[in-house]
This record gives structure tokens, C-alpha cells and sequence, in this order.
């Protein structure tokens, strides 16, 4: 689970943020709305890597919770 903290809280204990961020990437809030996502260099590197899939990256993420399976699609039929 991703951390939040608010652009104040990121301005006044920069060192407790950057340390949360070494669990997962951090949220920053400003106004009460996401503005800005802090992660550690090997998260980022992690994520621009193009041979990692996007599935295999989320759940390297380790975000408990998030659940990344889906039902199979079979269609629909269309009115003709």
C-alpha cells in the first residue's frame, strides 16, 4: 500500500518521506489531491525498463490489496 503525505508534511520532514519511499512509492498531496509520486531510483529504473511488463512491475511494487487478475472476455453480440 502506497504512502501519502501532504506537501506541507513533504516541505517540513523531507528525510521521514524519503524514507517512506524506500517501502513504496509516496504519494504528495497538494490541496488534498495526488500532485506528485516519490520513489526510489531502482522503482524508477524498474518502471522505464521495457523488457519488464507492466503486470510484473506493479506486482514488484508489493501493494497489498491490489488485485490484477480479470475475467476472461468473451465478447458480446452485437445487434444486427
Amino acid at each position: 500500500m502506497s504512502m501519502q503525505f501532504t506537501a506541507r508534511e513533504f516541505n517540513q520532514d523531507a528525510s521521514r518521506v524519503k524514507r517512506a519511499a524506500n517501502l513504496g512509492p509516496v504519494i504528495i498531496t497538494e490541496r488534498g489531491r495526488p500532485a506528485h509520486v516519490l520513489m526510489t531510483m531502482e522503482t524508477y529504473d524498474r518502471l522505464r525498463d521495457p523488457r519488464l511488463p507492466l503486470i510484473a512491475f506493479m506486482e514488484s511494487l508489493h501493494l497489498e490489496g491490489l488485485d490484477l487478475t480479470r475475467e476472461r472476455d468473451t465478447g458480446r453480440d452485437a445487434p444486427f
